[in-house]
């Protein structure tokens, strides 16, 4: 398990308000020169391009210099570099930068990072150093940490990874904070909810007619109050291509919109959830780019964070149709100072 990550988990700082975060103001060309839409200056002019995250694998990586440019950035507060080197490598390149940083300085990368940090920027880039697995377990955890529960940052999570990436993820729970994610779950959930919870972490694929489906979806809303049983086992156990034939055909046999049907028809943190998961069915792009929208900062956290190395160019295109304004211009009328400088670098350009 990743040093960094064992130290954060137990070490996790309290998000502070974002007007405490403006500790330097570096002039513009030097911000995008150095860690905004532009690559890093000493990389190769041919950086090849290919997936649909935003932060590639950094050519001519050489975790020793590295190691040695971060030593005597936090030496000199030279906050800059710390920036353009963490932003421009991949998670598995950053835990080779931590792993020869101790070796080196015989120090913990992310202690020596909360030394020199504070605030929203110390919390975005001790998250980019987690390993991802362990981040979606963290982020789960600090969902049912505390009074109360954020129902739909675990709904976010638990729709869109597989379910071999949450048993992934609830291996890593269970030996970061040696207790059981299924039993975790359930303690702070209750009802038809936790029923859905729980059957998305225990996802499983099993075969079934679309037309057959639709019946039963559709027979569960004859009755004066609707059965979510149905709802649980079949959005639960197909796949996304299967699941989106039955229910637009829901849509047509009942004449109504699914997001309407599940509004009316349901209440409570089911009615949340469900509603969650068919917009994660229908498409997972929109939703986690209606998440950004809100620009609360563990909201924007999350989702760039997870989804830098994946999809985050899909979730870009969404949230440009959505809004009418890129990702990259919303966030700078929101964040400022160093906080908006690594979320530029993540985000990488203008669309």
């Amino acid at each position: 398990m990743s040093s960094v990550f064992v130290w954060f988990a137990s070490n996790a700082p309290q998000r502070v308000s974002r007007d405490l975060m403006e500790i330097m103001k570096p002039n513009k060309y030097l911000l995008a020169s150095a860690i905004g839409g532009l690559p890093d200056p000493s990389a190769p002019e041919n950086m090849c391009w290919g997936t649909l995250g935003t932060v590639r694998p950094f050519p001519g990586f050489h975790a020793d210099r590295d190691a040695m440019e971060i030593r005597e950035a936090l030496e000199s507060k030279n906050v800059v570099t710390l920036l353009r080197i963490l932003t421009n490598r991949t998670n598995a390149q950053r835990q080779e930068i931590a792993k020869t940083f101790e070796e080196q300085t015989q120090k913990d990368l992310a202690a020596a990072l909360k030394k020199s940090l504070s605030g929203d920027v110390e919390v975005l880039l001790l998250e980019l150093l987690m390993p991802p697995v362990q981040y979606e377990a963290y982020r789960l955890q600090q969902a049912m940490a505390g009074l109360g529960t954020d129902e739909e940052t675990l709904m976010e999570i638990l729709c869109t990874r597989s379910g071999p990436r949450l048993q992934e993820i609830r291996a890593a729970y269970k030996q970061l904070y040696k207790k059981d994610l299924e039993k975790e779950l359930k303690g702070e959930t209750s009802g038809d909810f936790a029923k859905l919870v729980l059957a998305l972490l225990n996802k499983s694929s099993a075969a079934g007619g679309v037309q057959r489906d639709i019946e039963s979806l559709s027979a569960t809303l004859s009755g004066k109050k609707a059965d979510a049983g149905p709802w649980i086992s079949i959005l639960t156990s197909r796949d996304s291509d299967h699941l989106n034939k039955v229910l637009t055909g829901l849509e047509l046999k009942n004449g109504q919109a699914i997001n309407e049907t599940v509004e009316k028809r349901f209440s409570g943190d089911f009615r949340l959830g469900l509603s969650v998961l068919v917009q994660c069915i229908q498409s997972s792009d929109v939703y986690l780019a209606k998440r950004l929208a809100t620009m609360k900062p563990s909201f924007v956290h999350g989702i760039m964070v997870s989804h830098s190395e994946e999809d985050l160019l899909c979730i870009r295109a969404a949230f440009i149709k959505l809004t009418g304004t890129s990702l990259y211009s919303a966030l700078q009328k929101q964040f400022k100072g160093d906080h908006l400088q690594v979320l530029l670098a993540v985000c990488r350009s203008e669309d």
